[in-house]
């Protein structure tokens, strides 16, 4: 049975409804808007919690996560491309698994986005320390978020624009600090030392963490890799703005398989310089980061390894782009909490308030929502602020986790409702890879690293009431909500011969058509061009 045969569309199904997001984005700006969202404060200082645990622990928790990533983005891949709608693995979740399901993973998105607003805009004011402590912070929080309100407020191509160039400063930080990396290395540094591998040693590759011997090591590297779920994000991005692709299926395609080589080259490639420049057994960065001081420029083990060396002028360029990449995965936040709440209205799941779009495509009121969040940030002003850090960066692992294990679930359900209804993936117009055995074992993966994630709290002597809740609340909330709303709305998981693998297509492929035939005539009727300058 062919999947992808073409329906007779109905004119109404390309007109652009002034209450609904519009399709603007182009493939370069999602491209960047996926970087801006995935990196941020984690990868450039947060990623020095886990060189603590040693330079090969910090690798190999690294790879471990990024492969387990990279099946989750292979699963995303071919839900999304097929289906590109508005928080598209919100809605799959809906639609072919459980409408709890969906509730579930859309709440438990939306709130954990959310608070990853906070957490950023905290950063930021920190980050301005490096050069001045005297700076209130009530004004730069304050700033922050009139600033994130002006840029979401006037339509996503605005957003995609302004992205597309925060994310960009991103890219010349990561090439920056490669570079600066390797030279130093060589022994391009004042002292003339050509380094190279031996911080890797210092104390050891792989550090005792709780325990002694074996099991110290191994629980160091369970240690590094619970910051690796926290630092390798991003094919959840692309699923976000799904919705308003401008050319959906080709330059999703093209995104999600950019995803690869991001997470080897940016997240394998920054553990790797990271190890090499710092030993984990800095003092500076012991003192920093035991004082919970993870916001400030001067936390990030890059501009530790430059002052240790005496490099002048070039910590105060990586600290400005450092600003400018919290920034930006702040505003990626803001962007994507306001989406999954659309998303969430749109199946019923949210009030019907939240559908309501301004005539440029912006959902008003979950962009208002999406704001609120930030005010979060305020509690900084607060004695405790180094502790709501903490707690926060727990609570946003947590929920990535849970969307992950959700993406995972999401896709097996799509998979035996192809292979029910007779379809056949040969003609999807993505497939993804090692399907469906890699995704069964990230899902075995996964749970695990949930089940296991705050199990330092059970250990003797380490019982903390804060640590267990902010370890474990996204995982209760997640099944407060699946079960509740299953039991108030007594739903039943969508069975394989009944999912529906129509849906939204006919609006979609009506889309798709009606911009082949805009790109057929702009290129003088001729094969149609890729989109990434479009």
């Amino acid at each position: 049975m062919a999947l992808m045969d073409q329906q007779q569309i109905e004119p109404d199904a390309v007109k652009k409804r002034p209450d609904a997001l519009q399709r603007h984005l182009t493939s370069r700006q999602i491209q960047f808007i996926a970087i801006g969202g995935s990196i941020g404060t984690a990868l450039f200082v947060s990623i020095g919690y886990a060189l603590m645990h040693g330079a090969a622990s910090l690798l190999v928790a690294f790879i471990l996560q990024a492969c387990i990533m990279a099946q989750v983005n292979s699963s995303l891949a071919e839900m999304t491309i097929f289906m590109p709608v508005s928080a598209a693995f919100i809605q799959h979740a809906s639609v072919w698994v459980d409408g709890a399901w969906g509730f579930m993973i859309g709440w438990n998105f939306c709130v954990f986005e959310g608070l990853l607003i906070p957490f950023e805009i905290t950063a930021l004011d920190m980050v301005l320390s490096f050069w001045r402590d005297d700076i209130p912070a009530a004004a730069v929080i304050s700033a922050c978020i009139v600033l994130y309100a002006i840029t979401n407020l006037f339509g996503v191509k605005y957003f995609g624009e302004a992205e597309f160039w925060l994310a960009g400063g991103k890219l010349l930080l990561i090439i920056i600090l490669f570079l600066f990396t390797f030279i130093t290395m060589v022994g391009g540094n004042p002292q003339h030392d050509a380094y190279g591998f031996r911080n890797w040693s210092k104390p050891s590759p792989f550090v005792e963490y709780i325990s002694t011997g074996n099991l110290g090591r191994f629980q160091g590297v369970l240690a590094a890799l619970w910051q690796a779920g926290f630092t390798i994000v991003g094919p959840e991005y692309l699923a976000c703005v799904a919705g308003e692709a401008q050319h959906p299926r080709k330059t999703l395609k093209a995104a999600f398989k950019s995803v690869y080589w991001r997470f080897g080259v940016f997240f394998i490639g920054g553990a790797i310089c990271v190890g090499i420049i710092l030993p984990a057994n800095d003092p500076t960065l012991l003192s920093v980061l035991g004082a919970g001081d993870t916001g400030t420029g001067a936390s990030s083990p890059y501009v530790i390894a430059m002052t240790n060396m005496g490099v002048e002028v070039l910590p105060d360029l990586v600290n400005a782009l450092l600003f400018t990449s919290i920034y930006s995965a702040g505003n990626a936040y803001v962007y994507t909490t306001s989406r999954s709440l659309h998303g969430l209205a749109q199946n019923g799941h949210a009030p019907k308030i939240f559908r309501k779009c301004t005539k440029d495509g912006v959902p008003i009121y979950c962009l208002a929502v999406a704001l609120a969040f930030a005010c979060l940030s305020f509690l900084k002003l607060g004695s405790g602020s180094v502790q709501v850090l903490t707690w926060l960066t727990n609570l946003i692992t947590g929920g990535t986790v849970v969307t992950y294990i959700v993406v995972c679930v999401n896709y097996i359900f799509f998979h035996r409702a192809l292979k029910a209804q007779g379809f056949s993936r040969t003609e999807l117009p993505y497939r993804g890879y090692f399907q469906p055995y890699g995704t069964w074992v990230a899902l075995i993966w996964l749970l695990g690293v949930e089940i296991f994630y705050g199990y330092a709290v059970f250990l003797k002597g380490r019982w903390d009431i804060g640590s267990f809740f902010s370890d474990y609340t996204m995982a209760f909330l997640a099944i407060a909500t699946f079960v509740g709303w299953k039991i108030c709305k007594r739903t039943r998981f969508v069975r394989p011969q009944e999912a529906d693998l129509v849906w939204a297509r006919p609006a979609i492929d009506a889309h798709e058509a009606v911009m082949e035939e805009t790109l057929r005539t702009k290129w003088g009727g001729g094969r149609s061009t890729g989109t990434w300058m479009v």
